[in-house]
């Protein structure tokens, strides 16, 4: 029954002919189309692949079965543990991204991109086994992706772990011209019986922090508004270098010394300072019990950030909640293994700070404050 006012679209009123109707009948004179004429360029991204795959090699490590180019890659967990617990994380770079693009700073930003994720899984007592990254852009620039996925395998070897695969999408209509985005995803392993977890933090605990290389990979989108507001060039003079390297200065990778480290002295907890700061990631590994009171004068700020609290105008709070402010990891201990752990670290390369102690927590009060 058609209902008042609707045309009647029945197929016997409109019988649809496939042989006549949907067959193509393009121009004889319009050119033939292929995929490159639509923005995708498959000669490209075989030739990123070739010049990838040596990077990826300098990777490969114990449990590697396959590499770059299969569908899908092969990892064999390690015979050495018993009972392993896989610990996973994906992260990206942000808009730090956009100050590698405007700088043309393409050889470092991978390095970023395998510190968020390997930091993260690290917090968990987790060795990194392998990562896989994710490249995306409109069109493709060999010379650009090349030089930021050989970035990404230097990470891998800082970090132990294998560069396993990848995908690179080029999308054309998706991003401006000369952008791309970036993703990446580690896997690692844990002994269960080692899993760190804070539950066993306790009050009188210290808190210690390693320090950052910089702002890593987080708060970049109020970087770039206070960049714009100074009116500074990113190439104007900064310290010993410029403003733009010192934005770019690559995310510091933990695993070597923290492994090292838990190997010798037990760690109850472990922060990986990023979005948030220390004020909302130090609570994410106490008890809710305990608040962890962190001295202010107890680290050095590095000057990036006083120039970018004083060139945005930015309050100490926000500060704290937005960067890591000069501490990128926080390693809570018992303080009899203070010292311990402090020469472990520092013999692995790290600077090492007492930030302060757990305390317990006073009625509704913040969980991390800093004092």
């Amino acid at each position: 029954m058609i209902e008042p006012g609707l045309p009647n679209l029945s197929r016997s009123q409109h019988p649809l002919n496939l042989e006549s109707d949907l067959r193509l009948k393009p121009d004889p004179k319009d050119k033939p189309l292929s995929y490159r004429d639509a923005g995708v360029d498959i000669d490209a991204g075989e030739q990123l692949v070739q010049n990838i795959k040596s990077v990826a090699r300098r990777t490969a490590r114990e449990g590697m079965l396959t590499g770059i180019g299969g569908f899908g890659a092969l990892f064999e967990i390690p015979s050495r543990y018993r009972q392993p617990v896989l610990v996973t994380g994906t992260d990206g770079v942000g808009t730090k991204l956009k100050l590698a693009s405007l700088t043309g700073q393409h050889d470092t930003i991978g390095i970023d991109l395998v510190a968020m994720s390997v930091n993260d899984i690290l917090v968990q007592g987790a060795e990194p086994l392998f990562f896989l990254d994710y490249f995306s852009c409109g069109k493709l620039d060999v010379d650009v992706a090349t030089r930021v996925v050989s970035g990404i395998a230097r990470g891998c070897e800082f970090a132990k772990c294998a560069l396993i695969g990848g995908e690179t999408a080029e999308m054309p209509g998706m991003y401006a011209e000369g952008d791309y985005d970036l993703a990446g995803f580690a896997v690692g392993a844990v002994e269960k019986s080692a899993i760190i977890d804070g539950q066993s933090i306790r009050p009188g605990d210290v808190v210690l922090g390693l320090a950052s290389s910089g702002p890593h990979s987080n708060g970049y989108s109020l970087i770039r508004r206070i960049v714009e507001r100074s009116g500074a060039s990113l190439d104007s003079a900064f310290g010993s270098s410029t403003l733009g390297k010192t934005l770019l200065e690559p995310t510091r990778i933990y695993v070597k010394a923290v492994l090292a480290a838990m190997a010798e002295v037990t760690i109850k907890g472990l922060a990986h300072i990023t979005g948030g700061g220390l004020l909302e990631n130090v609570p994410r590994v106490l008890p809710p019990n305990l608040v962890a009171e962190l001295k202010h004068d107890a680290w050095p700020r590095p000057p990036i950030f006083d120039w970018l609290q004083s060139n945005g105008n930015v309050a100490q709070q926000e500060m704290l909640r937005v960067f890591n402010c000069g501490i990128g990891m926080v390693v809570i201990c018992a303080a009899e293994d203070t010292r311990r752990l402090t020469e472990v670290l520092t013999a692995q390369g790290e600077t090492v700070y007492s930030l302060g102690t757990v305390r317990e927590r006073i009625g509704s009060e913040a969980r991390t404050v800093v004092v």
